[in-house]
């Protein structure tokens, strides 16, 4: 899942920013609305967390120029503005959550993802399996044949992301956009060394994860 913070104050935007990577987004920033603007354009967003008091272009008119262009990337506003008249005003321009600062990353964290559960229209699972391999995705917890294995925060997220295309080929470009931060280099070689460090952890001989020569990668589903 990929994610845009756009944010100006430097402090919060570190801290949206890394807890949201350290949740297994893909995370972009832009510290003002002009620019945000373009890369909503651009790029197609599971969803974004926004400020209002943006400098160039500001939260509301962002929100509302993505609603008339058509762009329906879920939004979840955050700002200082505390009042009934500022929320309201956030939602009519098209935003679909307000949360005020400060605030708790944890809460932050679950309203994005209800953003995307309502914007997908499906259920988050809390657990995928997938054969003898099990992901514990609030415990963040794997296990292989019921042994538990331990993987960093990249390594999870394109493991997650396989299991839940499982069957299904996926390229490099599209683990690019969903694990890493930035656009592609297809002189890169960051997506083979992650698949290799993941099969030296769970594959052993069994082969789960299997090359699709000049295409991308599968997990077996058996």
């Amino acid at each position: 899942m990929r994610i845009l913070v756009v944010e100006d104050d430097k402090k919060i935007a570190t801290f949206v920013v890394k807890g949201l990577k350290q949740s297994g987004f893909a995370v972009d920033h832009s510290g003002d609305g002009e620019d945000a603007w373009l890369m909503m354009q651009n790029v197609n967003y599971d969803a974004a967390v926004v400020d209002l008091m943006l400098p160039k272009l500001d939260g509301l008119s962002l929100i509302q120029k993505l609603r008339a262009k058509g762009v329906r990337v879920p939004v979840l506003i955050l700002s200082a503005k505390v009042s009934v008249d500022d929320r309201v005003k956030g939602l009519q321009a098209g935003g679909d959550d307000y949360l005020t600062k400060p605030f708790a990353f944890s809460e932050l964290l679950v309203r994005v993802q209800a953003l995307i559960r309502r914007a997908t229209q499906t259920a988050e699972p809390t657990r995928l399996v997938v054969g003898d391999l099990t992901m514990d995705l609030l415990a963040r917890e794997v296990l292989c044949g019921g042994e538990k294995i331990e993987l960093q925060p990249r390594e999870f997220a394109l493991l997650e992301y396989l299991m839940r295309s499982a069957g299904r080929t996926v390229t490099k470009t599209m683990i690019l956009e969903h694990i890493f931060d930035y656009s592609f280099d297809p002189q890169t070689n960051v997506v083979d060394v992650l698949v290799h460090r993941l099969r030296s952890k769970l594959d052993k001989d069994r082969a789960l994860i299997q090359t699709i020569r000049g295409v991308g990668y599968v997990l077996q589903r058996a």
